[in-house]
């Protein structure tokens, strides 16, 4: 039986967790809310698209040059996390969520990204591939015009985790001993 990692009554905890798509944010953010008993909040463009009955590759090309949609994806997640205990997963999350506890940024190589993208959506592996670098520079481009974000920029982190070397558990071990060194959440051994 595994130890069971709480946050501590009348405390709120707040982790940011970012990476470029296929880094396995998302996942990691998952695993980390359902294990610590908190919300797990991910609203990102693939939520607004779901929300507007738009195709999300129609939701990134007007964002180019409509920051509107970043600007309701961005308020609305962090009005969300300002709610109570929470992990934040979103491309921007470290940079947005001022008052984040923890900020954890994850990395992988463009191939391991595009590979991973395949299997979750499908597709060609070479089209996903173009795909996922254009959208890495446009987001780049966006972050840096809308909020002067540059998210090539990983200072603010307090954690830079590669996802190619560390399974999802293995990396969520990780935020959970980080959380647990700095007293942000309790632990009962079985």
């Amino acid at each position: 039986m595994k130890a069971r990692y709480y946050v501590p009554e009348g405390r709120d905890v707040r982790i940011a967790i970012s990476g470029r798509s296929g880094c396995g944010n998302t996942t990691v953010s998952r695993m980390l809310a359902e294990t610590l008993d908190i919300a797990f909040i991910n609203y990102t463009f693939r939520s607004l698209s779901q929300e507007l009955g738009l195709p999300l590759g129609d939701i990134i090309e007007k964002a180019k040059n409509d920051f509107s949609y970043d600007r309701m994806v961005d308020t609305n997640q962090v009005a969300l996390a300002e709610k109570s205990s929470c992990v934040l997963g979103s491309r921007l999350a470290i940079w947005m969520l001022k008052n984040a506890n923890l900020k954890v940024y994850l990395t992988a190589s463009e191939e391991t990204r595009a590979a991973r993208i395949m299997n979750r959506e499908g597709g060609n592996l070479e089209e996903i591939s173009r795909f996922t670098a254009l959208r890495d520079s446009e987001d780049t481009r966006r972050y840096k015009e809308l909020y002067n974000i540059d998210n090539t920029d990983l200072s603010c982190a307090d954690m830079v985790i590669d996802t190619e070397t560390n399974k999802p558990e293995d990396i969520v071990q990780i935020i959970l001993e980080e959380l647990e060194r700095r007293g942000l959440i309790g632990k009962e051994n079985p």
